[in-house]
Parts: structure tokens; sequence; C-alpha cells
């Protein structure tokens, strides 16, 4: 079964898989004298707000906008799945939660789906979102769903060409101090910590 209930990645602000919601109109005691776009990947888009502030002071505020993404808690019995995966920009191997973009069309639910059986191998019939959140908000533009995902079947792994990682199943009642195991990552810290609150762990 799968819950898009208050799924924001269902509504027409996701429909390129690639941006983050449009930006609403500005605050009127703040409002946006430019915005400039220095920067722009398929991957991240950068750039900066010329704002000005409620005293009448003008600022440039730079933001970078990324891709929304998905980070799936996904529990077998007693066991919670994590990867572990070499980060190049942080130059360590950490141990992560399932986790990817969500793709053009996409709801979180569908790309939590899809992500756990391309890392894991197993397929849920049971997912749900947890919460939505805005990340790192003093500078990016960037969207991330936890998606908890129940009732798993082994199917095979389906990595993409550039992934590199190894599933790894964590006894529930050892998921947080795995989480927080340093080089901690922010997103699984998160979402551990949220499951455990929502007593799904």
């Amino acid at each position: 079964m799968t819950d898009d209930t208050d799924d924001p990645a269902t509504t027409p602000a996701f429909d390129d898989g690639r941006r983050h919601d449009p930006r609403g109109e500005p605050h009127p005691d703040w409002p946006v004298i430019e915005s400039e776009t220095e920067y722009e990947t398929g991957w991240v888009q950068a750039g900066y707000d010329l704002v000005e502030q409620p005293d009448g002071t003008r600022k440039r505020y730079y933001w970078a906008e990324l891709a929304t993404a998905v980070v799936v808690l996904a529990r077998t019995d007693d066991q919670l799945l994590f990867v572990e995966q070499y980060r190049p920009t942080i130059r360590s191997t950490q141990t992560e939660l399932p986790a990817g973009i969500v793709e053009a069309g996409e709801s979180f639910t569908a790309a939590a789906e899809r992500e756990l059986r391309e890392e894991t191998g197993f397929a849920a019939d049971g997912l749900s979102l947890l919460q939505a959140v805005d990340c790192t908000t003093g500078l990016l533009r960037h969207k991330r769903g936890f998606v908890f995902a129940e009732g798993l079947e082994p199917v095979g792994q389906e990595l993409d060409d550039n992934e590199f990682l190894t599933p790894r199943s964590v006894p529930v009642s050892e998921a947080v101090a795995v989480a927080r195991e340093q080089p901690a990552n922010d997103a699984t810290v998160e979402g551990v910590l949220l499951a455990a609150d929502e007593g799904l762990l």
C-alpha cells in the first residue's frame, strides 16, 4: 500500500524532478529587488537575491538550489536497512539510509519505492511519507522527504551506473547509535530520529 496523503511531491511544483518548490511571493517587508542565477548545471543552480531589508538597507542573499530528494526508512522485522558508500566530497565512507533524487512526475513515496529497490534490492508493499522538510534554509533551496517502508520482499539490486554501495542491515535497537557514528550523515540522523519519535523503531 502506498500513502501519498499530503505528499507535496505530487503537486505540479515537482514536474521536472530537479527544482525546489516555486519561490513564493516575497514578504512585503523583504522585497526582492533582483534575482540572479550565476551558476547552473543539471544538478545545481546557484545565485543570489538582492533584498531590501526591513530597515531599508539592501543585501545580497546567496543561495544554491538542489534537486528534491527522498530518504527511505525501510524496516523488515527487527532490522533497519542502511547502505554503506564512499562519498568523494568528504573523502569518507558513510553508513546512510537509502536515498536519492525525486524524478519527474514522482511523489516522495514513488521515489522511495524506486530508490529502495535500486539500492537495497527490496520492494515494499507499504510506504508512507513521514515528513517533508526544507534543508539548510540559510543557504539552500532544497526539499527532502522522509518515507517509511514496510512489508519488504527481496527482488534484487538495480544500481545505477554511478552507484557503488553495499546494503547493510542493522538491528532496530542499534539504529540510532549507528546513525550517529562518525562521520555522521545529516539525512540519516534526521530520518532515524524522526522514525524513533514516530514509534516506528
